[in-house]
Formats: C-alpha cells, structure tokens, sequence
C-alpha cells in the first residue's frame, strides 16, 4: 500500500467517524476532508473544486428548484382530494397517501414529495381518528423508494449515472433505473402496506390535537389584569415578556371589550387592560413577585377570546436546512421578528424539558406557533418551516397548476430521448420558469440546498481521488480475495448491503459518492459488467431505513410521528431485507 492510498484511507476514516458524530455539519466535514486532501497532495490544487461544475451539482440544484415549483403550484391538490376515499382501512388509507408519495417522488425531490403529503396525512389521521405514528414513517419509506425509480428521483441515482458517463462513457439515461427501481418501489410499498406498520407504535404522537399535553393551550392559559399603579402601565409588551425572560407570551389584550390578538412587542400597555398570558407557572413568578404589579382575573380563559380570524394557532415542523437550526428563541427574535408568540415546542414526539429560552432548533422539532395568518406565513417561508396542522393557513401560491408540471413534463422527454443530457434539459426548465415569472429568483435560490450542494463540490474530488491513487483497486482487490469462489449473486448483496450500512450511518449523497469507484473496480477485478454493481450502489446508497438521521425525510416524521430511534429499525430492518431480495434478481436479469 503507497503513501497516497494510507492517506485517503485515514482521510476518510475520519470523515466517515465525523458523519456518525453528527457534531459539526456534514459540508463543514467535506469542506475539511477536501483542504487536508489538497495538502496532502491526493487532491491536485487545480482540481481543488472542479465537483462544482460536475454534472451532478447541476442535475440536483435544478432538480431542487423544479420541486419547490411543483409545490408551489398546487398541481396535487388537483388529485389529493381523492384520498378521502381510502380513509375506510389503515391499510388502504397508508396504501393511497404512500402510493402518491412514491409518485411524486419519482419525479421531484423526495423532502419536496414528503413535505406536501405530511400536512395531508396528519389532517386524514385526525378525521379518521388514527394515531400518526402508524402513518407517518411509511409515508417517510415511501417518499426514498419512490426515488428509486428514474434518474432524477434521488441524488444517489444522479450521481451514478455520471460517474457512468466518466468512467464508461455513457451516462444512464432517465429511464434505465425503473425496471429494478419500480419493481423495488412496489415491493418495499406492499411490505410497508400489509407488515411495516404493523411493527410501529399505535399510541399517539404528543402532537396530535387531541391528546396533546404540551400543545393543550389551556393548561398554560391564565388571565391577570393590570391595576392603575402597576409599574407595567406603559411598558410594552415586548418589556414584559424580556421580564420573564421570554417564556411568556402576551396572547391577547383585552381593553375597554376590544380584543388585541397576538399584539407587537412594541404594543404599551395599559390601566385596566386584561392580558391573556401562556406560559408555565414558574415562569410567571416575575409577574407576581411585586403584589401591585398584577390582579388575578378569572381561573379559566374562555376559549373565544383565543379566536380570531385574523389570529390563528398552528403546529409547524422545523424543515431539513432551515435558517433556525442550531439557533434559540432568543437568538431569532421571533416576536419582534414577524410579531408571532413561540407557545410550545416537541421534540421526537415529547414535550421539550427544557426552557423554551434554551432549546436550539433541530430539524423535525415541532413548534406551536400563534400569530396573524400573514406573519405565520412569512415566518414559515423565511424561517424553512413547514406548516404541518394549519388550520386555514394556506402558505402556497397557485400559479401555473398546467403549465409547471408540463414544462417539467417536456423536460424529461428531452432527457429521456437523448437528445441532450440531463443538466441541459432542466436548466433549460429552470430557466424557462423563471423567464415566464412561474418561479422568482428569489424563490429558486432559497429552495436550492446549499449544505447538499456544497458537500457534492467538495466530496466528489475525493471520490475521484480514490482512483488515482488506487485505493478503490486495493478494496477491491481485498474484497475478492476474501469472496474467491463466491457466486455473483452474493457479491451484489454485498455491494448493496453495505452502502445501505454507510447510507443510515452517514448521509446518501456521500455513500453514493465513495462506493461507486469502489464497485467500479470491483467488477473490473472480477472481470464483470459494470452496471450491475452500479445499480447495487444506487439502490444501497437510497435506502436509509434504519436510523432517523440517514436521511432528511426520516427526521422530519420522527416529531410529528413520536417516533424512538429504535422503531425505525424494526421498520427498516425487515424492509431492507426485502429490498435486497427483490433488488439483487432484477439486476441480474436486467443488467447481466
């Protein structure tokens, strides 16, 4: 073993040890695996940072902007109303909303997919009186396995197909993953169908409406009155909750019979005005330290005085690459901000045990938002979260329901007709939909995932760097050694198998990146066809189900759906399982 292959193995040793360590983000970890490897001479400086004009990065970026158009459209809410129809069984009710999920993420982002059937799902729970937990992580399963089945589905699938393109000279086209793609997808989709959910937990997710103790307005509701020579008369709002360290909201002020709903930080306050507060007990202890600074009012709040319709409560789910993650209450100024009071937040299902002023944000937290229809709405936009029980609060614009979806339509016929790759047909959708005010500028740039971008950029020198150097032949070399005389059908599993292992441990993208030199020179040892153990990658590398930080859609449920880290295993273990057992025949048949 030379010099360079010790290095890149160390190199990626670690980085593999810092993905699992999930203390610093997965682009910092690339940004310094990519520095050390260009000081270390495995990456030359001036192919430092050609991944960002890979084709990948451009396919993915494009594929980004394309899906937030779909969403925006309302192009789904032209068939979604149908689903009512399948609320008369669990099984056919998680049969029809995991069948369009897999639909849909055929063709757009799988985050995007899952993003516009979660609000759905969990409003079909409540009508049918079903816990969320048995829906919400099929409908997760459902939204990767649909991505198995074209080109632009997943990363993963992109990614391969041009390293194809570099390697062998010619990329795989859009639809040359389907027939082991569908046949996976309808597999894993009757697995989660008629086994799957049954593994899960049937108790409700503390965010569900009804059972829902942290979310249950009333028990922080209390009402006080301001009396004449209270020092708080003229103070603002803002001032009284900065007193109680902002863990308490001023929900409404009630003065002279006229209700103020969700007032600004900067709204004074009065004599006489009654103020409806939300907060725990010991955080309204500064409030009644000094006896003249508040009077008592009446022990329970009538509900009406909470409604408006102006003024709406909903519970929204921190979304992958939100601008809030890693940052606390205090540190958004989300009163100030957008005039919205924070009431609640979950985590994995639970009641946060902390001070609402500590918690820093984590993708899947749920918060319990209360503020007017047009602040909830731009904090959602503005802050990446998505609005999971809205009541009423529409975020989404509908524009363009025919003409999105039939320009995206054209560009994947483009595509698919070889008439000119991939990265050009939808940079041209894009394009074209931004020409035509289908979708702002502004609105493109912020649905690109930058961190997914970026990590792309830096990884993919690397992965390059495993070939020249030769470190993918000296794996693939030990690897057939160790399996001499072993039927292809067992080294597929293999392949397959553990880039499924790294894909739950780390992150697709990278899996996908690392593993595809490595099966490369696999088969080229072997004296075998490629494309098989090109396809394994592929479908290991998008098959993260065994842990809810594998992938972005698996995190997001794990709030809304009460989730513990071990259901996703008993889910996942057996659908992995079946996955391989239907993946492995079909790529011999197709492939070999």
């Amino acid at each position: 073993m030379t010099l360079d292959q010790l290095t890149v193995f160390c190199i990626l040793a670690i980085v593999m040890a810092l993905f699992v360590w999930d203390h610093w983000r997965y682009d910092v970890v690339a940004g310094m695996a990519l520095i050390t490897a260009v000081y270390t001479g495995i990456v030359p400086v001036d192919h430092a940072f050609e991944g960002f004009s890979h084709p990948a990065v451009i396919t993915v970026a494009c594929v980004l902007v394309i899906s937030q158009a779909l969403q925006s459209c309302g192009v789904v809410e032209l068939f979604l109303k149908y689903l009512a129809y399948a609320r008369g069984s669990l099984s056919t009710q998680i049969a029809a909303n995991c069948g369009v999920t897999a639909f849909l993420s055929g063709f757009m982002n799988n985050i995007g997919a899952l993003a516009l059937m979660l609000p759905i799902t969990l409003r079909d729970a409540q009508k049918s009186k079903r816990p969320a937990s048995k829906l919400l992580m099929p409908l997760s399963f459902a939204s990767l396995l649909g991505g198995l089945v074209t080109l632009v589905g997943t990363p993963p699938n992109i990614i391969i197909a041009t390293f194809r393109a570099n390697n062998v000279g010619e990329p795989f086209s859009m639809f040359d993953f389907t027939p082991v793609g569908l046949t996976v997808a309808l597999g894993g989709l009757l697995y989660l169908i008629t086994i799957g959910w049954r593994l899960l937990p049937g108790k409700k997710s503390e965010t569900d409406e009804e059972n829902s103790e942290q979310f249950h307005i009333a028990r922080y509701v209390s009402e006080v009155r301001v009396p004449a020579d209270s020092p708080l008369v003229g103070t603002s709002v803002g001032a009284l909750e900065k007193t109680c360290e902002h863990e308490v909201a001023v929900m409404v002020i009630i003065r002279k019979d006229r209700r103020r709903m969700a007032p600004p930080s900067i709204e004074l306050i009065q004599a006489g005005d009654v103020l409806i507060l939300e907060g725990h007990s010991e955080s309204l202890q500064p409030l009644f330290e000094n006896p003249g600074m508040l009077e008592a009012g009446a022990e329970v709040v009538d509900p009406d005085w909470l409604k408006s319709p102006e003024v709406r409560v909903i519970e929204a789910v921190v979304m992958p690459n939100s601008a809030i993650e890693g940052l606390s209450m205090r540190g958004i100024g989300m009163h100030k901000r957008f005039g919205v009071n924070l009431l609640a937040v979950a985590r994995e299902g639970h009641a946060a045990r902390t001070r609402l002023k500590h918690i820093k944000y984590k993708t899947g937290d749920v918060l319990l938002l209360q503020g007017e229809t047009q602040a909830l709405e731009e904090l959602c936009m503005s802050l990446g979260c998505l609005a999971i029980k809205n009541r009423g609060l529409e975020i989404n614009a509908r524009r363009g329901v025919f003409l999105i979806p039939g320009t995206f339509a054209l560009g994947i016929f483009v595509a698919a007709m070889g008439w000119v790759p991939v990265q050009i047909a939808f940079t041209t959708v894009v394009g074209v939909l931004v020409l035509m005010k289908m979708v702002s500028l502004r609105v493109a740039y912020r649905s690109i995932e930058w961190p997914v971008i970026v990590l792309l950029g830096f990884l993919i020198p690397i992965g390059e760097a495993l070939q020249t150097t030769g470190a993918t032949d000296v794996i693939a070399q030990g690897i057939i050694q160790l399996s001499n005389g072993l039927p292809l059908w067992s080294m597929l599993v293999l392949v397959m198998a553990v880039s499924m292992l790294l894909s739950d441990l780390v992150h697709n993208t990278p899996t996908a990146v690392l593993m595809a030199p490595i099966a490369f020179s696999l088969a080229s040892g072997l004296d075998l066809p490629v494309d098989p153990f090109l396809m394994a990658v592929a479908i290991g590398a998008a098959s993260p189900y065994l842990t809810p930080i594998g992938h972005q859609s698996n995190t997001l449920v794990m709030g809304p759906g009460g989730y513990a880290f071990k259901d996703y295993w008993k889910v996942g273990l057996l659908l992995d399982l079946v996955i391989i057992s239907i993946a492995v025949p079909m790529i011999m048949l197709v492939w070999m």
